[in-house]
């Protein structure tokens, strides 16, 4: 009597390993163009900022940090961290996994803002797209790298993929937030000037938002740096793949450098993110 009954079952497991099949068998084509775009705007990124020698990375660092952030010890700070990493080895794992971030940021971008704007201008969407959303951000990691897996093979895509769909969601939610938390004043002003909706949004609306939204940004950025270890699980190199070498290896040493390195790149990054925010709220 206390066991739960069989006969309420829901082949639910069964119905997703269906769809997968059906996926691959016919629409292996599509999947290949997305991997093919998603590997070239990664490369493209992987080459300039292995082009760029450290000597230059790492004054132009300390120059973000001092134009950006304000700071001149802020600056100092970012050049030291920088300084740091390539004295443990890791430079160029660095600068792959840095690639990596700015590449999955920039499909996040392009996927989460305009999400983001349809969300605020019509109730319906975001009803359907906060569950989604909630499912987006709760369900292990770990889950997103089986389908990625199977419908893009072992490499950077579908660590891109996992990392994408881990990270969107706070750029789309904040967009949204953003422009719903618009003075209505300042849209009934602009319509009764005789503004189209097009220049009530790209005129008054994202502009007044861009604070909230540069922190969605913010938060997608370091998601997706978060995201770091787990996609080189699946074949993404960078300095992921160092700690989950010295996981294997019991390399204590050599895990703490590596995941000391990552933890100076999410502090220059979260530095310089947020900074767009707390520049446009002053």
């Amino acid at each position: 009597m206390i066991d739960f009954p069989n006969f309420f079952n829901l082949p639910v497991a069964e119905g997703v390993d269906a769809a997968m099949s059906w996926m691959l068998r016919n629409m292996s084509g599509v999947f290949d163009a997305i991997g093919f775009v998603i590997l070239l705007v990664v490369m493209a990124f992987e080459k300039i900022f292995l082009f760029i020698p450290w000597f230059i990375m790492i004054p132009l660092a300390g120059l973000a940090g001092w134009k950006l952030v304000g700071k001149w010890k802020t600056a100092i700070s970012f050049m030291v961290m920088l300084l740091l990493v390539g004295t443990f080895g890791y430079w160029e794992l660095a600068m792959i996994t840095i690639s990596l971030v700015i590449a999955s940021v920039f499909f996040s971008l392009l996927m989460g803002i305009p999400l983001g704007i349809a969300m605020a201008r019509n109730d319906r969407v975001e009803n359907i797209l906060k569950p989604i959303l909630d499912a987006m951000q709760t369900m292990p990691s770990f889950v997103y790298l089986i389908p990625a897996l199977m419908l893009f093979g072992m490499g950077k895509v579908p660590a891109m993929i996992a990392t994408i769909i881990y990270a969107v969601p706070p750029v789309i939610r904040l967009t949204n937030v953003g422009i719903r938390t618009v003075d209505p004043e300042a849209v009934e002003a602009s319509m009764a000037f005789g503004a189209t909706p097009k220049q009530v949004l790209f005129d008054v609306q994202l502009p007044l938002a861009k604070p909230s939204i540069m922190v969605g940004i913010n938060q997608t950025t370091m998601m997706a740096l978060a995201m770091v270890v787990i996609g080189s699980m699946i074949g993404a190199k960078g300095l992921g793949m160092e700690v989950l070498l010295a996981i294997n290896r019991i390399e204590v040493g050599r895990g703490f450098e590596a995941g000391l390195s990552i933890v100076f790149l999410a502090i220059i990054v979260d530095r310089i993110t947020y900074s767009f925010s707390q520049k446009k709220e002053k």
